[in-house]
């Protein structure tokens, strides 16, 4: 009899269960689910590719351009931590980014990941926490002096780093990974704005440097952490094993430096990130304890560094891949130097270009511009959902869901960007002024291009990163012809950030300049 019972029983859980589940996955529009495990068996065999099976998914949808899938399928859970809304919506992205943007904010599993790192910096907090150091950081973001820093930083790992290596690349007939340069001079050039402290990652023989190792095995530990549920990771911080071991480790490499960084910086403050952090108070009116200010530098070093070399090294790829873009490109550096320094070609790379000139660079930031709708550093956001709310496009999402907006699979859907989205093309960001020029101009809709984010949490540094990417871009296009290493594959690093897996190995050859052309015909001859 109880045996009876039990099987009744069973049987009658096992079909209320397959009743909820049919249900549920009648109204989901995303991949197909599974019992209990929902969609997690096609994120595991698309991890390779995810961005793209996100972008295939959502073209999937036709204009919607929004599905729903479940990761958790069982019941409460499934509307809860378990529901992923993803989008590349632009309405839906805006009502996320700026309308709505109280109600999604970072949320705890995201912060709980990135505290041991970032702490309550200005990328890992929400509320208040956040708006006193966006306050802050603003105001400095637009002083000239800032700028004028930053110039200095970028022009002399230029001139006496980056062109002595590549030079002697040129020299010995050897190949480089430029994706590894150009992360070793960006994340010199912030933690020398941030901080004032040069690593000097980027020198002759490509040193390894402590500090930048232990930053990446951190960063790289702390993504982990979004993979697997909370219970796993904290279970090994814990034991102290795997991952979690190494993380820890790295933190006190990290802390350290971090450590005789601040405390040089209060003996001799400079015009540097953290100089001028020192004298501002936080949420409750005091000033920032050493532990918060070495968080916030942190947070300024994470965002700083990966993302415009990342934007770098995918510019240099399609630019490689489109010589007729890369024309135009050199031909419009050409022509401004010309203007600024005259007809002699030997003073046009006797020196990096100075920020106003890289300022006249509308071509080039147009092809920059371009590469990140294509390749944003960051393809993917995740926002945690606080109260029950309903997209613009009609998409309910439920309070503890997470809403993904893609965007890179923004800039892959041609009822957003056209049936040319896919096509390298900067031409799309220029609009003629008259018979004699060109402006570069954005989409009227602005959520159309999110690669510096939007709304409230809009990148403050994006000007910065312009200019840096342009200086950098121009630097090496004037002086070298690239060309890939015949056989090596560049494809998607499957992470946060949206690097090159093998790096992107290039042989150089001089660049032997012609004259330089008027600026009309870099756009006119588009």
């Amino acid at each position: 009899m109880t045996n009876l019972l039990l099987l009744t029983t069973l049987i009658a859980a096992v079909s209320a269960y397959l009743i909820w589940f049919y249900h549920l996955s009648c109204r989901l529009s995303g991949p197909k689910i599974w019992p209990f495990v929902g969609s997690l068996p096609y994120l595991f065999m698309n991890r390779r590719k995810i961005h793209d099976w996100i972008a295939d998914n959502l073209n999937q949808t036709g204009r919607s351009a929004t599905y729903q899938t479940c990761t958790i399928a069982l019941p409460f859970l499934a509307r809860r931590q378990g529901l992923v809304t993803v989008t590349c919506h632009p309405k839906n992205i805006e009502h996320v980014l700026r309308t709505r943007f109280s109600n999604y904010p970072k949320g705890p599993t995201w912060q709980n990941a990135f505290h041991d790192l970032l702490g309550q910096g200005i990328f890992n907090s929400d509320g208040e926490t956040w708006l006193i150091q966006r306050k802050t950081a603003a105001l400095e973001f637009t002083t000239r002096t800032l700028r004028q820093a930053m110039a200095r930083w970028v022009n002399r790992t230029i001139k006496h780093r980056l062109w002595r290596i590549l030079d002697t690349a040129i020299a010995e007939k050897s190949s480089v990974d430029l994706q590894d340069l150009l992360l070793r001079l960006t994340f010199d050039n912030i933690c020398g704005l941030t901080f004032g402290k040069d690593p000097e990652t980027l020198s002759p023989g490509l040193p390894e440097n402590p500090f930048a190792a232990a930053f990446d095995s951190a960063t790289e530990a702390t993504l982990q952490r979004l993979l697997y549920p909370g219970f796993l990771w904290r279970l090994k911080k814990g034991l102290k094993v795997g991952a979690e071991r190494r993380l820890m480790n790295s933190l006190q490499v990290v802390e350290d430096y971090m450590t005789e960084a601040l405390k040089a910086r209060r003996e001799t403050p400079s015009d540097d990130l953290l100089s001028r952090f020192l004298n501002r108070r936080g949420v409750d009116g005091n000033f920032y304890p050493n532990s918060v200010l070495k968080r916030i530098a942190l947070n300024f070093v994470l965002a700083g560094r990966d993302t415009s070399s990342v934007a770098l090294s995918w510019f240099f790829w399609l630019v490689m891949n489109h010589p007729e873009i890369e024309a135009k490109i050199v031909r419009e550096i050409s022509t401004v130097l010309k203007q600024t320094r005259g007809d002699d070609r030997r003073r046009w790379v006797e020196e990096p270009l100075a920020f106003e000139e890289a300022d006249r660079l509308v071509y080039l930031k147009a092809a920059l511009t371009e590469t990140l709708r294509l390749y944003p550093s960051v393809p993917e956001d995740f926002k945690y959902v606080v109260s029950d709310d309903v997209l613009p496009d009609g998409t309910p999402v439920p309070a503890g869901s997470t809403v993904t907006y893609s965007i890179f699979s923004v800039g892959r859907t041609k009822a957003i960007w056209g049936e040319d989205c896919l096509e390298f093309k900067p031409e799309r960001w220029l609009v003629r002024t008259g018979s004699d020029g060109y402006r570069f101009e954005p989409p009227n809709d602005g959520y159309k291009f999110v690669a510096f984010n939007a709304g409230p949490r809009t990148c403050l540094g994006k000007e910065l990163a312009y200019l840096q990417m342009k200086s950098v871009a121009s630097a090496v296009l004037l002086r070298y012809r690239i060309m890939p290493v015949p056989g090596h594959r560049v494809e998607q690093k499957m992470s946060l950030t949206l690097f090159m897996k093998n790096g992107l190995r290039v042989y150089l050859r001089q660049r032997r300049l012609e004259g330089g052309a008027a600026a009309t015909d870099v756009a006119a001859s588009a």
